[in-house]
């Protein structure tokens, strides 16, 4: 890590949600930033920094070709995922890196199994993707609004007395297994929950409905899921309690102050890209003879 992140290290460990820890957001989590670890204008330097190790460590990645990198970004609306995004992921390669926004399930999508369109954009050997909402939404707005399960026509659910506690702790151990199953196989899985509180969430509407050019980011959609903001915090809660692992942890950022949460996120993917280790393919004594030999060719030309 470089050496800048160092003041921020500490601070970014207690992020991460522990294993089979029972998660409080209200009690165990903020969302502001008051540590005054750095100034503002500190962290927006050292963002710079966190961008350019980022695009170094996705050459390097893409050189190796043995692992590949998730990213998950879950969020009540507001919270700025769409802006971490653009800002943090800003010195990558486009070649190399695939956002996918998940929306509501396509009628082809409610065919198969919930974990099906996630699978199919999972990233290849030596590529990042970036899920910006993701399988968790079927733990999360489907809890809320256990209706919606309906609509995937699965054996034995027929009404919605049917989803109990059980149905969610399945659900759970199924997406544990697949984020395991994909980590086996070489894809590093990092997950953040900007963690955003219900006053900033208003400012940041308002800001919406006030300013012209953000009109089109706002739906009175988003008006109806923000009167469920205490179903939706203990759905959060259930699943940080249980999906949170030693191969995919989930990481709680506080996202009142986006340069903030920024900053974080930049800090906690550098941080665990570089324990991946990756090196540049080491080049072979007869490789180099070839390589010597091609230099000659082209400088008698």
């Amino acid at each position: 890590m470089h050496p800048e992140y160092s003041k921020l290290q500490p601070y970014l460990e207690t992020l991460r949600v522990k294993p089979n820890k029972s998660v409080d957001l209200k009690d165990d989590f903020k969302t502001d930033y008051d540590d005054k670890i750095l100034s503002k204008e500190e962290g927006e330097a050292l963002l710079q920094t966190g961008i350019d190790l980022l695009s170094e460590m996705q050459d390097k990645l893409y050189a190796s070709g043995k692992h590949s990198v998730l990213i998950i970004l879950q969020a009540m609306d507001a919270a700025g995922k769409d802006s971490a995004i653009k800002n943090i992921m800003t010195g990558l390669n486009p070649q190399g890196v695939k956002v996918t926004s998940f929306k509501v399930p396509s009628s082809n999508e409610l065919a198969h199994d919930y974990l099906w369109r996630h699978y199919i954009a999972l990233p290849a050997a030596g590529e990042i993707a970036i899920f910006n909402r993701s399988h968790y939404e079927n733990v999360l707005v489907t809890r809320v609004h256990p209706e919606y399960i309906l609509n995937e026509h699965i054996p034995n659910v027929t009404s919605v007395k049917d989803i109990d506690q059980q149905f969610w702790d399945t659900r759970f151990k199924q997406i544990n297994n697949f984020e395991e199953h994909i980590s086996d196989n070489g894809t590093l899985v990092l997950k953040f929950f900007l963690h955003v509180s219900k006053k900033e969430q208003k400012k940041r509407f308002i800001e919406r409905i006030e300013n012209d050019t953000k009109n089109w980011k706002f739906s009175t959609a988003d008006l109806k899921e923000r009167s469920c903001w205490k179903d939706y915090q203990k759905a959060y809660e259930d699943m940080l309690s249980n999906t949170s692992t030693k191969c995919a942890p989930w990481f709680v950022v506080p996202a009142d102050d986006k340069w903030f949460t920024r900053l974080c996120i930049a800090g906690v993917i550098c941080n665990e890209f570089e324990k991946l280790n990756l090196k540049y393919p080491v080049v072979s004594d007869e490789q180099k003879e070839k390589l010597a030999t091609a230099k000659k060719e082209l400088d008698s030309e």
